[in-house]
């Protein structure tokens, strides 16, 4: 069964983050990110943490896209925020765990608010002036929009092969997922090339 993420995946609404125009709604999101990381202590984080959900809510974001977005980090999260306790303490470990999710929901508001033409046409305008130093926004917005369907493949791709592993009774040796893993993530990468190269896009 494949998975994904709500990478890109719009939510309509009315709320005022839906009828904010994207480039000061993506600055902000970059702003806000910053002064997120910026942040120390676990209250402050706590505090963001709490904030980032409130807006979510506010905005409309169903809870289910909320979860996938933060599910496939919760191992890694769990891992970083028992080295951290162990290293640090549990205020750096709350305060990373905190941190992380803040921003991981932040994005997922943003993308759930924001048409994905929308965002790419406001990459394109934006890039327009770098033309004459020979950057092409139409590749960069192409770009950026197969990153964000490709992030979601890989969680896909992941999601299938541990359960093949899983079927084999294979679960436990991370040989039997990683490698064909990799093979299958190349093999998505390299047909994605060709659809492209089929179509005239990248050459010279």
């Amino acid at each position: 069964m494949r998975r994904s993420l709500p990478l890109g995946i719009h939510v309509p609404g009315d709320t005022v983050w839906h009828r904010m125009l994207v480039g000061p709604k993506l600055t902000a999101l970059v702003v806000v990110s910053i002064v997120v990381v910026a942040l120390r202590g676990p209250w402050p984080a706590c505090i963001a943490l709490v904030v980032a959900l409130g807006i979510a809510a506010w905005a409309g974001v169903p809870a289910r896209t909320l979860a996938t977005g933060v599910r496939p980090l919760l191992f890694v999260l769990a891992i970083l925020a028992a080295y951290q306790w162990w290293q640090r303490g549990w205020p750096t470990a709350v305060e990373v765990v905190a941190t992380t999710l803040a921003l991981v929901i932040a994005a997922t508001t943003f993308t759930a608010t924001t048409p994905m033409d929308a965002l790419l046409d406001t990459i394109v305008r934006g890039l327009g002036p770098f033309r004459r130093f020979g950057v092409h926004p139409d590749k960069v917005a192409l770009a950026f929009s197969l990153m964000i369907t490709a992030i979601p493949a890989v969680f896909a791709i992941y999601g299938d092969t541990r359960d093949a592993a899983r079927a084999r009774g294979l679960d436990r040796s991370p040989r039997a997922t990683l490698s064909p893993m990799a093979i299958r993530v190349v093999a998505h990468a390299q047909s994605t090339g060709d659809a492209l190269t089929a179509r005239g896009i990248g050459d010279s």
